[in-house]
């Protein structure tokens, strides 16, 4: 497989709510100019992009588990003042104090043990600094997992125990007292909220079909006379039948910031 094709398929299904979504975040986090910003989770790179446009003077490290989006994060972000490197959020070989900042982008969900990453991310943060990341609110505020979910529920009860919404970290106040209770000051938590339009139902559900993230392994692996069951159910819900026209969905993450304890 092309080094690229997850990157690229990411892009499609997720990375337009993710490019969305970064400027709210890094405003929301108060990053300040000049900072050297880790980027946990970076995927293809957009939260980094986000930052190095925001914040002129800025400098940042991208870490991911996957060779293909770091590859692709790369390619898509040739600033000098960016590097990307192949790291895991629970174990990330930098040096204690090294970063003024650590972001994370709709990554700590997806996380085996997060407090073991929130430890790790106040490790490499100095005293003063701040650390923040964002979930999206599958449940209730990410409309266009929800209407997948909630179709898939309507034919196949097993699916029920695949839905988005059972993820951890992703309710109102479940970010906020995870950064507590690690011993971070100045937590604050809110949602942001953001949306997109889709030009055709195609736009919506073909980037299901490249297997990525729950929903899209789900799609990819069902039989075709059960995912054909799907889309039809999805098109006539959300698109009245009428697939060629656009429609637009909103979604909202909640976001949450604190600061390491003591002065730098």
């Amino acid at each position: 497989m092309n080094e690229f094709a997850d990157a690229r398929a990411y892009d499609r299904f997720m990375g337009r709510w993710s490019r969305a979504l970064g400027p709210a975040f890094v405003r929301f986090a108060g990053v300040a100019d000049g900072s050297r910003v880790l980027d946990v989770g970076c995927g293809t790179g957009s939260l980094s992009a986000c930052v190095l446009s925001e914040l002129p003077t800025a400098t940042v490290v991208g870490v991911d588990p996957s060779p293909g989006f770091i590859a692709g994060a790369r390619l898509a972000v040739p600033d000098a003042r960016a590097r990307f490197e192949v790291g895991s959020a629970m174990s990330l070989g930098r040096p204690e104090a090294a970063f003024d900042a650590v972001v994370s982008l709709l990554v700590l969900n997806f996380v085996p043990d997060p407090a073991i990453a929130l430890a790790e991310f106040r490790r490499v943060t100095r005293a003063g600094g701040c650390i923040a990341a964002c979930v999206w609110d599958y449940g209730d505020g990410m409309e266009m997992l929800r209407h997948f979910w909630d179709a898939a529920v309507a034919f196949d009860a097993g699916a029920a125990e695949r839905h988005e919404a059972r993820m951890p970290l992703c309710r109102a106040g479940e970010l906020r007292a995870l950064w507590a209770e690690s011993g971070l000051t100045d937590v604050r938590e809110q949602p942001l909220e953001v949306a997109t339009r889709f030009a055709s139902f195609a736009d919506y559900w073909e980037p299901f079909l490249a297997g990525v993230g729950p929903a899209g392994a789900y799609a990819a692996a069902l039989p075709p006379a059960a995912r054909g069951a799907l889309a039809a159910r999805l098109r006539a819900g959300l698109w009245n039948n009428a697939p060629e026209q656009s429609v637009t969905m909103r979604a909202r993450a909640w976001a949450v910031v604190g600061t390491e304890p003591g002065t730098s």
